[in-house]
């Protein structure tokens, strides 16, 4: 069986980045439940932040790049996404979502994503649900459940040697993202096609008859 291909997405902007760190500990904790089944998984990492003048350029002229592009699509093949953003204004970043702008809108659809943030307070922590769950339902995602919200204090030396609160929401996600992934459908859309629905059979309303019917 050919190793499930999960990709880890960080809109850290400092480096060292407490958003890269836990982009990589929710892909351990994922590679790990899979490893206890016997699946195994290649865990890539893009880091925006070294793409950041690249995915302006590709905005204003509509050319990605050749590192954007390979980002792009290592994105949009993988098997399962981790998604981290910092917690900006109360939403994610300009620069996680303008990376995602770029992300056709049906590239996405049925792949399952982790969901997490990083900022200062738990006040930010709902940014999780009234942005960037939207986001992700918008593109067609298969988005889990859980989310994990990381703040400043979450990450004080009991947390940091895997003691208690984040280490185990850390695991919760982890445990149950593998699960998600080990129990996905396999993939049967022509190449190009990734989640194509037929049309045969879809039953269209018009929306002037749906207008009517509420008249």
């Amino acid at each position: 069986m050919e190793p499930l291909k999960l990709v880890a997405v960080s809109a850290g902007l400092s480096k060292p980045s407490s958003t890269r760190l836990l982009a990589g500990r929710l892909a351990e904790a994922t590679v790990r439940e899979l490893a206890a089944e016997d699946r195994k998984a290649e865990v890539t990492v893009v880091e925006l932040r070294d793409l950041a003048v690249d995915i302006a350029n590709n905005l204003v002229t509509g050319f990605p790049a050749a590192a954007l592009r390979v980002a792009l699509e290592t994105v949009t093949g993988a098997d399962g996404l981790i998604v981290v953003s910092p917690v900006f204004a109360a939403s994610y970043s300009g620069l996680f979502k303008s990376f995602f702008d770029l992300v056709e809108p049906d590239a996405l659809r049925g792949t399952p994503v982790l969901l997490a943030a990083t900022g200062g307070t738990a006040r930010h922590s709902l940014a999780v649900e009234h942005a960037m769950r939207p986001l992700f339902s918008y593109l067609h995602a298969l988005t889990l459940p859980t989310a994990v919200f990381a703040a400043t204090d979450d990450w004080g030396a009991g947390a940091d040697a895997y003691a208690g609160g984040l280490p185990a929401r850390i695991d919760r996600a982890g445990g149950e993202f593998a699960a998600l992934l080990r129990g996905r459908a396999p993939e049967t859309a022509p190449t190009g096609q990734k989640g194509q629905e037929s049309e045969e059979g879809d039953d269209v309303v018009p929306f002037e008859r749906l207008l009517a019917d509420l008249a």
